[in-house]
């Protein structure tokens, strides 16, 4: 069987990409370009949130605990916490829900304030994924593109665009397809941290509200979809796991690299869906 034209469907979408897709029960397994580091964007918000319930498991904290969100801890940002202008108090479970569901960035970084970078490293070490690493909170990450450009958002000219560390996977935030999508599985067979812990990660994860990446390649009422998108310039990603009704269930992770530095590109997130769909078909056939 013949794999899919995964760089005829990307290059028509105006982006490079890469891809990788595995059944997560039986191990049958799809790439494109699936070991390359990539920046991971927001997704490095998948091993913090597994670094905190793993920390939760060992009674290191609970989720229920409450911490107190001011106006010096709000990073910039369009959702959740990141806009407001009041203190809030809230419980961790529910700082990880708004880190997942709208990516919030200020719930991530109040929430790696509270296990740390060296613990989040530590996790995806002992989870075997040796080609991913956290090394910048969001604050830390937004501050670098202003910095590395001498201005602030937004960031399309050409020029800025190549300055902008956060898009580099050797001083950024950074994974591969194949481990971001590894990961995804481990959470959905119970290893990543206690089985309580990995139903309560579904669930997060399930709750993601963005439809138009991964989510747009399976538009079915019997399919469920679960995952995290990461965005930075020119930057597109989102891994997860699709589900059948059938049983089957496919974790994937797909990034892509548009050719424009256009903020808005309807076929560059579009295709996330599409290539994600592709794999899956694959896989199924």
């Amino acid at each position: 069987m013949s794999a899919p034209a995964f760089d005829r469907l990307f290059r028509a979408a105006g982006v490079t990409g890469w891809l990788y897709a595995a059944d997560i029960d039986t191990g049958h397994e799809i790439g494109h370009g699936a070991d390359d580091p990539m920046p991971t964007a927001s997704m490095y918000k998948v091993p913090l949130l597994v670094t905190l319930a793993r920390h939760a498991d060992a009674g290191l904290l609970a989720l229920t605990d409450r911490v107190t969100v001011t106006s010096h801890d709000r990073v910039s940002g369009p959702t959740g916490l990141s806009p407001m202008c009041d203190d809030v108090t809230i419980s961790l479970r529910d700082l990880a829900y708004l880190m997942i569901a709208v990516s919030d960035n200020t719930a991530a970084d109040k929430l790696l304030a509270q296990v740390g970078l060296d613990a989040v490293n530590a996790t995806v070490r002992e989870l075997g994924l040796d080609g991913t690493r956290v090394v910048q909170s969001a604050r830390e990450m937004n501050d670098s593109m202003g910095r590395d450009t001498g201005h602030a958002w937004p960031f399309v000219d050409p020029d800025d665009i190549a300055k902008l560390s956060a898009l580099d996977p050797a001083r950024a935030n950074r994974s591969t397809a194949r481990q971001m999508a590894e990961l995804f599985g481990m959470i959905w067979r119970d290893e990543a941290a206690t089985a309580r812990s990995c139903a309560w990660m579904r669930g997060v994860f399930n709750m993601q509200v963005w439809p138009h990446r991964l989510a747009s390649g399976f538009p079915y009422d019997d399919v469920a979809v679960s995952g995290k998108t990461g965005t930075l310039p020119t930057l597109r990603c989102e891994s997860g796991v699709v589900e059948y009704p059938d049983g089957g269930r496919y974790a994937v992770s797909v990034f892509t690299r548009s050719f424009s530095t256009a903020l808005n590109q309807p076929r560059a997130d579009a295709v996330i869906g599409t290539a994600a769909r592709m794999a899956v078909d694959h896989l199924r056939r």
